[in-house]
């Protein structure tokens, strides 16, 4: 099986649909113009869809499997996810990252079992820092 993603003018993933390996491997191969060409008449492009890009269900290729809201960069040839906040940046692996690490803290919930939970934070662009959500204890 081989995978496209629907690209719109801004190269924003509108959806990822199921294609024909064998289709594929005729038309040009995995990762070929010619088969996303093809793919075109198999699968028509939706009103905002503007090319298909082949996409890797095992990451084999172009970073990611791609997900609706993902953006191709056309540049890297990878999925990226889009960026969660203005304040983030890619690092050198294409992934985002925030300005501040996020701090990873264990709260202990049962001292007898020795057991502890990861505390919970979320990313709080205003402030650029991270806050407690949760410290364990409702995991």
């Amino acid at each position: 099986m081989a995978h496209f993603a629907e690209l719109d003018s801004n190269n924003r993933v509108l959806r990822v649909v199921t294609a024909d390996q064998t289709d594929i491997n005729n038309n040009g191969g995995d990762q070929s113009e010619q088969a996303a060409t093809n793919f075109e008449k198999t699968v028509p492009l939706s009103e905002l869809g503007v090319k298909w890009m082949q996409t890797s269900k095992t990451n084999s290729f172009r970073k990611k499997y791609a997900a609706v809201g993902d953006i191709y960069d056309s540049e890297k040839d990878k999925f990226l996810n889009p960026q969660p906040y203005s304040s983030w940046t890619l690092d050198a692996n294409d992934d985002w990252q925030p300005p501040v690490a996020k701090p990873v803290t264990y709260t202990q919930v049962y001292a007898s079992q020795e057991k502890s939970f990861p505390d919970l934070y979320n990313w709080n662009e205003d402030t650029d820092s991270w806050e407690l959500v949760s410290d364990g204890t409702n995991p």
